[in-house]
């Protein structure tokens, strides 16, 4: 039967379902087999010839009839999946009933009244179809999600068969033990099967449907208890699955495992189309929505023994209950981290892979779900962590991750993006070894619209932080504090900034600190206690290699002085208000000398008109989102009660502003300039200097010893998980799986209630 044929039958079909208005019954055979016996359709088919409206139109008129197509569908999933699929004709009827059941989901998940249709259990489904069986009947869910775990590891269709022969010896599924068939080498397993075109395309088709299935948490609403787990996801990765360990390697050793460049060729990927990324991107969605796990709120109940003791870490106490979860923080293997973290930094890289001949790389395009990975591994697991910033690998991290963050500061859809970048860069800043590695000379030149400089990891991080906070758009202002908090947490390590990266903090501070910018929001003086506690931190413990800095800060020295001098009356404060209403302008770009942008890049662009993006919740404020902690003499850290927010007695704003402004920490800073500047002057004055590097020079060879105040013990603000970012983090990934997934359009047009779908 042609194409053509197939598809007319299959339609006609399906105007049937919508005209008939009595019950169609579940043993109609001839009826039901339409949807899925004899057509040959394509998932794009499939949602072109099945259009919403009709599938909403017997959702309300006639739901009997759409309760059986999906008990049905489910049911042909269960026989391929009990059967093992040997026939070409069952693999058809297993991808058709896939394709429709991915159509049909989301309008099921949009209408509240449904949402239990697929936890109820269907009269009369039990095995045998006998009265008493109905005991025992699954849930459809379970059934579903039990089938595709079988599915996802069947011989000759999703894996390749162990068999030799073919006679009569087909593998049994029920003793298949499916950790031999684990997709691709890499954490727990060496062996890497050939790659097979077939088998990665039924693969995406039924992690796409998983993905559907997973996808019910779009159509609630984003509720302040994030602590709501998904039932799809909490009985997919629990004991229940019996394919949960093999299926959760396979899709993160596909993952990390995958390298889009091929073997270097260059345009290899214009003559081969690549059916791998499809199933990468897929794998990748998957393994987030089963990693949305609120790590705070979390008790941890005991799993049964029927995990392996090979690659995972059995020494800790018992983890969470969603074995996903429990796998990811238990792996321990150096070479399980270091096969992830090289896989992750390879695919976070690939963007930046700038060469001489244009659309020469293939680009990837899911970075957002990589970042989002990469957090889960290091928030779930320590000793992942650890490794990461053990050596200096972590910068093959940290310089994409800068790319984005630079690339996408004036793109209204990519907030979430940078919100992302943003907290990694947090979490990582919390331990010590990460402020060590930004020492490392930067000389990889990816094309970044930044200035040109020479200098560290750290200049790089420094240089871009400014180019986000000057020129990103306006909805980026809540990050303001994430960012001048990581530069704190690594400033006690910066052994020596370049002077392009000093001149954009003392800018910073500059614009922070005019009256009119301190005073026109109660939380804008945060940013300046940041940058003067950074500026304290280096003189104190590394005075040394900063000349540039010291030399930018005495250059610089009226900005403390007025902050010293700040007004603190209201008629004064009025004033600066209204003088700031008169000239509104953003952060003001003059002062800091923007030097050429690196060769090759192109300027951070806005967001084309009529871009999609998706609404995110609010993020928790700094003291939320972080917690202080005093580095101790020996390196450890202690951590610091918050102490209570003392409020003014009279509640008047000159009453806080008189708060802060005492504790303005300007000393350390006082007394290096009441030290050096006379010095510098007088060499000045005694050479006729206007040169810089006789300045320079003697900075390098100064030193304050004994004429600083006491060094303040290190303070590190640590990221800690709360619901509100588990939150974040939910709506954020969701948002992003709904825009990338377009084609088919699996939830474009439905009723999701979980974010608001917006155009630029």
């Amino acid at each position: 039967m042609g194409s053509a044929d197939s598809k007319l039958n299959f339609r006609k079909a399906v105007i049937q379902l919508t005209t008939k208005t009595q019950p169609v019954e579940a043993t109609d055979d001839a009826f039901w087999d339409q949807f899925w016996a004899d057509t040959a359709t394509s998932v794009q088919d499939v949602f072109a010839l099945v259009p919403a409206a009709e599938i909403r139109a017997v959702r309300e008129e006639s739901p009997s009839n759409l309760a059986t197509l999906c008990y049905k569908a489910v049911e042909k999933l269960v026989q391929g999946a009990e059967s093992g699929c040997h026939s070409e004709k069952e693999k058809q009827i297993v991808l058709n009933c896939s394709r429709l059941l991915t159509r049909v989901l989301p309008y099921i998940f949009e209408d509240p009244d449904w949402r239990g249709f697929f936890w109820s259990t269907v009269p009369g489904a039990g095995r045998g179809g006998g009265e008493d069986d109905d005991e025992n009947a699954r849930p459809l869910a379970e059934s579903l999600l039990l089938a595709i775990a079988d599915l996802l590891f069947c011989p000759d269709f999703t894996v390749q068969s162990h068999r030799r022969s073919t006679v009569d010896s087909a593998e049994d599924v029920h003793s298949l033990d499916s950790c031999e068939y684990i997709w691709e080498a890499g954490v727990g397993f060496a062996h890497s099967p050939q790659p097979n075109y077939i088998h990665d395309v039924n693969r995406m088709e039924l992690l796409k449907l998983l993905l559907t299935c997973f996808s019910e948490a779009m159509y609630l609403p984003p509720a302040p208890d994030s602590g709501s787990t998904n039932p799809w996801v909490q009985f997919f990765c629990s004991t229940e699955n019996r394919h949960a360990l093999p299926l959760f390697t396979s899709l993160l050793n596909t993952v990390c495992a995958y390298d889009p460049v091929g073997y270097g060729i260059p345009y290899n990927h214009l003559l081969f189309s690549d059916y791998r990324e499809p199933l990468v991107e897929e794998a990748a969605q998957v393994l987030i929505v089963t990693l949305d796990h609120d790590s705070a709120t979390s008790a941890s109940p005991t799993v049964d023994g029927t995990t392996t003791g090979t690659a995972m870490d059995d020494s800790d106490p018992p983890g969470p209950e969603n074995l996903f979860v429990n796998y990811l923080s238990r792996i321990h293997r150096e070479e399980d981290f270091q096969f992830i973290l090289k896989g992750i930094a390879r695919l976070l890289s690939n963007p930046l892979l700038q060469t001489y001949l244009p659309n020469s790389t293939k680009k990837i395009q899911f970075h957002q779900e990589l970042l989002v990975l990469f957090w889960k591994l290091c928030d779930f697991n320590k000793k992942f962590l650890f490794f990461v910033l053990k050596s200096s690998d972590v910068l093959d991290i940290l310089v994409p991750t800068l790319y984005f963050l630079n690339d996408a500061r004036a793109d209204q859809s990519r907030v979430g993006l940078m919100h992302i970048g943003v907290f990694i860069l947090l979490l990582l800043s919390g331990e010590r070894n990460f402020g060590v590695r930004l020492n490392k000379p930067y000389s990889v030149r990816v094309p970044m619209d930044i200035p040109v400089f020479t200098g560290t990891h750290a200049d790089l991080l420094i240089v871009v932080f400014h180019k986000i906070i000057t020129s990103g758009h306006q909805r980026l202002q809540p990050l303001f504090d994430c960012l001048l908090t990581i530069v704190v947490n690594v400033s006690p390590y910066l052994k020596s900034l370049s002077m392009v990266a000093a001149n954009k903090l003392l800018h910073l501070l500059e614009a922070f600190s005019t009256t009119w910018f301190l005073f026109s929001a109660a939380q804008n003086h945060h940013l300046v206690f940041f940058l003067l506690e950074a500026f304290n931190n280096i003189i104190q413990y590394q005075f040394d290699g900063n000349s540039n800095l010291v030399y930018a800060i005495i250059r610089k020295r009226s900005v403390f002085h007025q902050l010293a001098n700040l007004p603190s009356d209201p008629p004064a404060i009025h004033k600066a208000l209204q003088r700031r209403r008169r000239t509104p302008e953003p952060l003001s770009r003059t002062g800091s000398q923007e030097g050429a942008s690196m060769e090759g890049s192109r300027p951070a662009a806005p967001a084309e008109p009529g871009t999609l993006k998706t609404s995110l919740v609010a993020t928790p404020g700094i003291d939320k989102l972080t917690e202080k902690s005093q580095v101790s003499e020996d390196g450890t850290l202690r951590s610091l009660e918050p102490t209570p927010q003392q409020s003014s007695a009279d509640g008047s704003p000159t009453a806080e502003v008189l708060s802060w402004k005492s504790k303005l920490p300007l000393q350390t800073i006082m007394r290096l300039l009441q030290v050096l500047v006379p010095q510098v002057e007088k060499i000045c004055i005694d050479k006729g200097l206007t040169d810089e590097s006789e300045i320079l020079r003697f900075l390098q060879h100064g030193t304050l010893v004994g004429l600083l105040p006491v060094p303040h013990p290190i303070l590190i603000r640590k990221y800690q998980a709360n619901s509100g970012t588990a939150m974040w983090f939910r709506t954020y990934m969701w948002g992003v799986i709904y825009l990338r997934n377009v084609d088919p359009p699996v939830w474009y047009d439905t009723d999701v209630k979980l974010f608001e779908i917006q155009r630029v």
